[in-house]
């Protein structure tokens, strides 16, 4: 029962923590409006989250396997907040709100993977896989509740408060995460951390990591599961907006975009966690190339359909990113089981960074070049070719599974 309770705080707090997360997806439209930005430039603030994420991650996550972990996700937690309420203050232009993107990504590195450190060294066997298939799964959640708050709060209060109440969140999460745990013996014994090189970029031990063939497919699959994940994400409320504009006024005055993609959040957490379920019984690899040979069909599939009927868009869109992450827990609780126990931190670091950096950075970025390229988001074709974009490496990462392991998926266990 006491690991439960402590399970389920952490996964509280991860959702406190992710408060500020989808605010500027939210506010994207206006800012880009008000301020005069292109889709690319849009595309690049979005994506400096997760600059700072990248530039960050490995270090924080490293650090876990020499030092309490909760000390990291206090840190974490402070620069979140301090980032939500600057961006409330401060931001002006693309230079301003792109610094304090990345300072929120600088946060969330520091909260994300050592909370999951933290419910990880506190569980064992098939609980610590479920346990780990939640907290993956709650990010959603937690994308789902900031895109919700930010939605409901930015007509009503506007764009400066809207964010910094999103800041509140992750003081929220420290509060409990700090009333809730205690340190493992372990951790209580461990000494004052040198710093170096090394410990910024293990680079020996990534390679003793990517020497394991289950780890390395386990992180580049969570690499163009992350460029198509939160390139959509970025782009979703602007998408939904898009298609609201097709179609005849009123139509769908009762559910904003935000709303919309808030609900399809929720949905997202449900299947992460079944997803990770089914892969329990039919093998990890084969769920995870199942998953992926398909979505970004869908995903292009939705974006010709804009304008062709609010609910057709919004079950595509509900089918959409429920595959999305159908695989998402799959990947992680894969790469904690995969890993020995003395480079975990590390390798949860360069999975991070692979995923957010790689895949995060690239996809919000690109997904706006795509628009700009084409036609600027004018028409369906347009959002298609970014969509299409988006899920390229989702397409062909069954042929890189193939590649690496040269044996069938579905005659594997794992």
């Amino acid at each position: 029962m006491q690991v439960r309770r402590v399970a389920i705080s952490l996964l509280i707090a991860h959702i406190l923590s992710l408060l500020g997360f989808s605010t500027y997806a939210v506010a994207l439209t206006q800012l880009q409006q008000e301020w005069g930005l292109t889709n690319s430039e849009a595309g690049w603030i979005a994506s400096g989250f997760f600059l700072g994420y990248v530039a960050t991650v490995s270090t924080w996550s490293s650090l876990t396997d020499v030092m309490d972990a909760r000390r990291i996700y206090a840190a974490g937690s402070l620069i979140a907040a301090s980032a939500g309420i600057g961006f409330a203050l401060g931001a002006e232009g693309f230079g301003s709100a792109l610094l304090f993107q990345v300072l929120l990504g600088v946060g969330i590195a520091a909260t994300y993977m050592p909370g999951l450190k933290i419910l990880s060294d506190r569980t064992r066997g098939r609980e610590q896989s479920r346990f780990v298939a939640f907290y993956t799964a709650f990010f959603g959640l937690g994308a789902a509740s900031s895109l919700f708050i930010a939605g409901q709060s930015l007509p009503r209060i506007g764009t400066h408060w809207t964010f910094f109440l999103c800041a509140l969140g992750p003081l929220m999460a420290l509060l409990l995460v700090l009333s809730s745990t205690r340190p493992l013996a372990h951790e209580r014994g461990r000494q004052a951390v040198s710093w170096s090189l090394h410990r910024l970029f293990p680079l020996r031990t990534w390679r003793s990591v990517l020497s394991d063939r289950k780890c390395l497919g386990y992180t580049v699959g969570y690499g163009v599961h992350c460029a198509e994940l939160f390139g959509s994400r970025a782009w979703s409320v602007a998408f939904l907006a898009f298609s609201a504009s097709l179609l005849p006024a009123g139509t769908v005055s009762w559910m904003t975009a935000a709303t919309a993609a808030a609900v399809v959040s929720v949905f997202s957490v449900p299947a992460s966690i079944l997803g990770n379920e089914v892969a329990l019984r039919i093998g990890r690899r084969a769920w995870i190339v199942m998953v992926m040979a398909v979505t970004s069909f869908i995903g292009v599939s939705m974006a010709l359909m804009a304008g062709s009927g609010w609910w057709i868009v919004f079950g595509l869109f509900l089918a959409y990113s429920v595959f999305i992450m159908a695989d998402s827990a799959t990947l992680t609780a894969g790469l904690v089981a995969s890993a020995q126990p003395e480079v975990k931190g590390a390798a949860m670091g360069l999975y991070s960074l692979i995923g957010f950096g790689g895949g995060g950075v690239l996809g919000p970025a690109v997904f706006g070049a795509a628009l700009d390229w084409s036609q600027g988001g004018a028409t369906p074709q347009d959002w298609a070719i970014g969509f299409a974009v988006l899920g390229l490496g989702c397409v062909l990462f069954p042929l890189f599974d193939w590649w690496l392991h040269r044996s069938s998926p579905f005659k594997a266990s794992s």
